[in-house]
């Protein structure tokens, strides 16, 4: 068996010449060995990670970033845009600078800064240290914008993340010419994932999330719908906007799971207890762990039935693979409480060879 893991920050990975696994019930040694495996591959497939967003004025920020706090972090944001006041930017920047050049060079946590504007984000680039992040993520992006942002990191090797979140959104033709924008050759290496904004849409909107509703019993669970059918099927990444009702954690479960039902491969949190609520609905089940390596299983029949669900071999290959990685990163369902989080990553240059 045979298989390569190359993670692409926060969201991406690929496996492939996944074969000869013949103990379907071994879910956890044939999972080991096929994430330990080292062949190449061009093919990615993505799986969901939690991206913590911090403003750029927090106090612990130097220690956030070199992990002395929240050291099992898988990605970080920090944030100088809508979490940041205007007369608070200076402090933001001059913060941000000074941790910049204390941080740690290497960490398994994928440091990010979310840009205020294409200003702030040729502030940030002249910063010492800068080098260090992995990236930037870019609000309110437009056809009309990006290239504002883009021509500024096109020759270095941060990767980008924009953020879906103006009228032009509501738009699905506006989404279409944007999608062949970023398709374009020296443009789509660098598009990690796409975020959807989710309070930004809702606003243009002049609505606000109910309380106790997820963000799918909104007009914004259809448009999630649409941005999945416009830009997954060509290969792009989409992660999920955040819950903002601290105190409704078994709302946000409910969410993740319909942020998982739609494709979406990631979730934006703003409070670090909502790390752990959001993971532990990315743990797989053992019969989903057995049906994922029968389906990768050469042996297999081109349709089976297992579980009393027919399994189409053609169909769910994408599927298993993904599932594979989600096992390892993130455990079983039934597991016990507090299992240690596993690197997203299996080695290689995380920010190299990605997918979409």
């Amino acid at each position: 068996m045979s298989a390569t893991i190359a993670l692409c920050a926060t969201s991406t990975l690929s496996v492939s010449n996944v074969s000869n696994v013949t103990d379907v019930t071994d879910a956890t040694d044939a999972t080991s060995a096929m994430l330990a495996a080292t062949a190449s591959t061009h093919q990615t497939t993505p799986i969901p990670v939690v991206s913590l967003y911090i403003p750029a004025t927090h106090p612990d920020l130097p220690a956030i970033a070199n992990g002395d706090k929240l050291p099992n972090l898988r990605s970080v944001i920090f944030c100088t845009e809508d979490a940041v006041a205007e007369r608070e930017l200076s402090y933001a920047l001059f913060n941000l600078s000074l941790t910049l050049q204390h941080m740690q060079p290497e960490r398994p946590t994928r440091r990010f800064v979310r840009v205020r504007n294409p200003e702030v984000l040729a502030r940030v680039l002249a910063m010492p240290g800068v080098d260090k992040l992995h990236g930037f993520v870019l609000p309110k992006v437009t056809r009309e914008n990006f290239h504002a942002y883009f021509d500024q990191v096109a020759e270095r090797h941060f990767m980008l993340m924009p953020t879906l979140e103006t009228a032009e959104v509501f738009d699905d033709a506006e989404m279409r010419q944007l999608r062949q924008l970023l398709q374009q050759p020296q443009i789509r290496p660098k598009i990690l994932t796409l975020r959807i904004g989710g309070n930004d849409l809702l606003a243009l909107l002049g609505l606000r999330r109910p309380r106790h509703a997820t963000l799918y019993q909104t007009p914004i669970g259809a448009l999630i719908a649409r941005l999945v059918g416009i830009f997954r099927p060509h290969g792009f990444a989409l992660s999920a906007p955040v819950c903002e009702h601290l105190d409704q954690s078994t709302l946000l479960e409910e969410e993740v799971r319909q942020d998982l039902a739609h494709g979406l491969v990631g979730k934006s949190a703003i409070h670090p207890e909502q790390i752990a609520i959001i993971e532990k609905q990315y743990r797989v089940s053992p019969a989903d762990v057995e049906v994922a390596h029968k389906i990768l299983d050469p042996n297999s029949p081109a349709v089976f039935r297992l579980h009393d669900s027919m399994c189409e071999v053609a169909t769910l290959r994408g599927w298993a693979q993904v599932t594979l990685a989600q096992a390892h990163a993130y455990g079983q369902t039934g597991e016990v409480a507090g299992r240690a989080p596993q690197p997203v990553s299996a080695g290689g240059n995380p920010l190299v060879g990605q997918h979409a």
